[in-house]
C-alpha cells in the first residue's frame, strides 16, 4: 500500500473512531462553561466549577433539562482571551452546546461575549464586572452586578473610615480601568480626592515600581484591585516595602486575591466584595461545606451556580432549544426574577442584574471576615 493509500485509511479510521465516540452521551443535556483553572485566578475558577458541579447536581435532583439529565463542559481558559475563545469555538461547532456560561476576568468575558453574540448563541456572564459587559450584544446577560454599582459601595465604604485622600492601583485591562474610572467618579462626587491613579500590567514579576509611585502621593490609604496569584506578589512586596506599616491598604472585590495571599502580608487588610449569598442561599452554602469540607474559595462560585441554574430555568421555560426561544426565555424571567443563591436577579433592559448583595471584610488571621 502506497503512503497515499496509507494517509487515506488513517484518516478514515480516525473519523471513524471520532464517530463511534460522540463528545456527550445522547441521552444527557449539554450546556458549556469557561472558566479560569488555570493561570493567576485558577483558585477562583476552582470555586466557579464547584458551584457549577452543586448546580448541576441541583437541576438534575428537579428533573433535569426538557426531561434529561444535565452535564456542563467545562473548558480552562487558562486566563487568555484567545484560549477562551477557542475553547467557546469547540463547545459551539464540536459540542453543539445552546448556551455558554463564561469567563470570570472582564478582559476575557467580554471578546469571549462578543464571540458567542456574533455567533448568535446565548451567553451567560457569571462573574465579569466592568462597564464595558453591557455593550457586548443582544445575547448576552450578568449573573452579577457591574463596577458602577460595586464601586459606588466602596467609596462610600472609603470615606465611612475617614480616608478623604486616596491613591489607586488597577490593572490596566477592561475590569481594572472601569473599576480605576467608577470609583474616582464616585468617590469625588461624595467629597473625596484621588491623589493619583497608577494601571499596571497583568504578570509582570514584580510591582514594587507601582507601588513607589502610588506611596509618592502621601495618601491617607491605598485602594486596589487584584487577581488571585498577582495581588499575593503586590501584597508581599507592599510589606517588604513597608507600605502596609504606614497607610491602609483597601481592596475591591478582595476574595479574588484573599485565598492566594500569605496570612503575614495581609495584616490589616480591609474591602469589600460581593456578597456570597442573598436571602435563601444558606442551603448552598450547607452543600457547599459538605461537599468540599471548606468554606467558600471566594464570593464567585455563587455566581457561576445562580449561571447554571437560571440557564437551566430558561430552557426549560422556552421547551426547547431554539436560540430565539431560549433569549425569550430569558429575557421573561430576568423581569420576572429569578431566586438564586445570591439573592434574586432581576435584568434591566441592557440584560444585566439590577442589584445584587455586597459585603464589607477585614481579615484576622488567614480568614475574612464580614462586618457592618
Amino acid at each position: 500500500m502506497d503512503n497515499k493509500l496509507l494517509s487515506l485509511a488513517g484518516v478514515l479510521a480516525l473519523g471513524a473512531l471520532f464517530h463511534a465516540v460522540p463528545a456527550v452521551a445522547a441521552d444527557e443535556f449539554t450546556l458549556g462553561a469557561i472558566i479560569p483553572l488555570s493561570g493567576a485566578s485558577a483558585t477562583t475558577g476552582e470555586d466557579q466549577r464547584r458551584g457549577i458541579e452543586l448546580a448541576v447536581k441541583d437541576v438534575n435532583a428537579k428533573g433535569g433539562v426538557l426531561g434529561k439529565p444535565l452535564k456542563v463542559i467545562i473548558e480552562d481558559s487558562g486566563g487568555k482571551p484567545q484560549t477562551a475563545i477557542d475553547a467557546a469555538k469547540k463547545l459551539v461547532s464540536v459540542d453543539k452546546v445552546p448556551l455558554v456560561i463564561g469567563e470570570y476576568s472582564s478582559g476575557i468575558t467580554i471578546p469571549l461575549g462578543q464571540y458567542l453574540v456574533q455567533e448568535g448563541i446565548p451567553h451567560i456572564n457569571p462573574a465579569s464586572t466592568s462597564g464595558l459587559v453591557r455593550k457586548i450584544g443582544a445575547t448576552s446577560h450578568s449573573m452579577v452586578g457591574l463596577d458602577n454599582v460595586s464601586t459606588e459601595f466602596a467609596a462610600r465604604d472609603v470615606l465611612g473610615h475617614g480616608w478623604k485622600n486616596v491613591t489607586i492601583l488597577a490593572m490596566n485591562n477592561a475590569f481594572g480601568q472601569g473599576v480605576a474610572e467608577e470609583f474616582r467618579k464616585h468617590f469625588e462626587a461624595k467629597g473625596g480626592k484621588v491623589l493619583s491613579t497608577v494601571m499596571y500590567t497583568l504578570g509582570q514579576p514584580s510591582y514594587r515600581r507601582e507601588l513607589q509611585q502610588i506611596e509618592a502621593a502621601k495618601p491617607d490609604a491605598y485602594v486596589f484591585t487584584a487577581y488571585g496569584t498577582e495581588g499575593a506578589l503586590i501584597m508581599q512586596e507592599a510589606f517588604e516595602l513597608g507600605l502596609q506599616q504606614e497607610k491602609p491598604f483597601y481592596s475591591i472585590l478582595i476574595t479574588m486575591m484573599n485565598k492566594d495571599t500569605p496570612a503575614e502580608f495581609k495584616k490589616g487588610l480591609i474591602g469589600m466584595d460581593v456578597g456570597y449569598l442573598g436571602a435563601g442561599g444558606e442551603s448552598y452554602r450547607k452543600d457547599y461545606e459538605a461537599a468540599y469540607k471548606e468554606g467558600f474559595l471566594s464570593a464567585y462560585g455563587g455566581y457561576a451556580h445562580d449561571a447554571v441554574e437560571f440557564a437551566a430555568a430558561a430552557i426549560n421555560k422556552a421547551g426547547s432549544t431554539d436560540h430565539a426561544a431560549v433569549l425569550k426565555a430569558i429575557d421573561e424571567l430576568g423581569k420576572q426574577g429569578f431566586d438564586g443563591a445570591t439573592g434574586e436577579i432581576k435584568l434591566d433592559a441592557d440584560r444585566q442584574r439590577t442589584s445584587q448583595p455586597y459585603l464589607k471584610f477585614k481579615v484576622e488571621g488567614a480568614k475574612l471576615v464580614p462586618y457592618e
